[in-house]
């Protein structure tokens, strides 16, 4: 059997790869196993993929190391180290000008760059580009491996839409409580790696990266009075203009999942609790300023906690839930923060490592 261009992978070895990849059933760990198919393939340890968002802005990058580390007995291993970038200011002009290159040709681009050839392909959903596959290396792309490259990228591209779909509400198009439950394990896991954080004086953890995460969760208020009175389609139709006002008001970098009824979750990042308080802040305001079809006005309460990788995902849920029903209790249309509500007694501050439920 010929080899791609004398690689130690056979045809076999690369169908297998693909029916590992094909049993992800979850987008982020697809694309991981993307990065670790195709790098092995090129002969190359670095591989990124650098995902848009529904404006064409970069949203997401992820990259993919494999580096070989010689142990003290003398037998050498390769060691993964896959990181998702936080600061996006961090992306390099060159690849920046490559990327955009193969945005307006919508095919491959590549140009030199330290004596190597930096090389990107375009991911596609539908007609349009919503990422980039990016490498470095001494050569350019072979015929066949060019071929190889765009055929597991149809691929990857094919089911991610699936696995996407899968993860959507069927009314607003949102992320759901599955993909939530996904992203709180990403997330933890990301804040949770040894060179992720620093030891303080108490000897709790502190992040090294410049933001912090946060999550809130989202209530339309009074939202049983509008399916009574104008029944459930106008209801619905609420519910979607709702989600199309939040999703234009959060930043690109932002999630939002509709969680079940009329309650939604954001996470998003932030450098300090100011900052935090405005996103969400700005999100009510602009609900509360939107003039909603029938029912005229609409207003929202949100309630936010920090994101504490010492902390279980389900207590900082029940942070956010519990600052949430105090804004109710309190006249709705406001937005709490946990630590806040603390800091007034409202709430006993919870011990550390404490489990909290619903």
């Amino acid at each position: 059997m010929r080899m791609l261009n004398n690689n130690p992978f056979r045809v076999p070895g690369l169908l297998g790869k693909l029916g590992m990849m094909t049993s992800i059933r979850d987008t982020e760990l697809l694309e991981q196993s993307l990065l670790r198919t195709l790098g092995p393939l090129l002969g190359v340890l670095d591989t990124s993929l650098y995902r848009l968002d529904d404006g064409q802005l970069l949203a997401r990058v992820i990259h993919y190391h494999r580096s070989k580390v010689v142990e003290a007995d003398g037998v050498a291993r390769l060691v993964e180290r896959i990181e998702e970038v936080v600061q996006l200011s961090e992306v390099s002009p060159e690849v920046i000008a490559l990327t955009e290159n193969v945005r307006l040709l919508g095919k491959p681009c590549a140009r030199a760059l330290d004596g190597e050839m930096l090389m990107a392909y375009p991911l596609l959903g539908g007609d349009e580009v919503c990422g980039y596959f990016v490498f470095r290396r001494d050569r350019e792309a072979s015929p066949n491996e060019d071929a190889t490259i765009r055929g597991v990228l149809e691929v990857f591209s094919n089911y991610y839409a699936l696995l996407d779909v899968s993860q959507r509400d069927r009314l607003t198009g949102l992320l759901n409580r599955q993909a939530l439950e996904n992203n709180f394990e990403r997330i933890w896991t990301a804040m949770s790696r040894p060179d992720a954080y620093h030891e303080r004086a108490d000897g709790r953890r502190h992040s090294k990266h410049a933001d912090k995460f946060w999550l809130a969760v989202i209530d339309i208020d009074h939202f049983k009075r509008i399916n009574d009175s104008f029944g459930h389609m106008v209801g619905d139709e609420i519910l979607l203009l709702a989600t199309r006002v939040m999703q234009h008001t959060f930043r690109s970098s932002d999630l939002l999942y509709r969680y079940g009824g009329e309650e939604f979750v954001a996470i998003i990042s932030a450098e300090n609790e100011a900052i935090a308080r405005n996103v969400f802040e700005r999100v009510r305001l602009a609900i509360e300023a939107h003039v909603f079809p029938r029912i005229e006005a609409m207003t929202i309460s949100i309630g936010y906690a920090e994101v504490d990788p010492d902390v279980l995902p389900v207590e900082v849920l029940s942070r956010a839930d519990r600052s949430l029903y105090q804004a109710k209790q309190d006249g709705r249309n406001r937005v709490y923060d946990f630590s806040e509500l603390v800091a007034r007694g409202t709430f006993a501050s919870p011990s550390y490592g404490e489990t909290e439920l619903f």
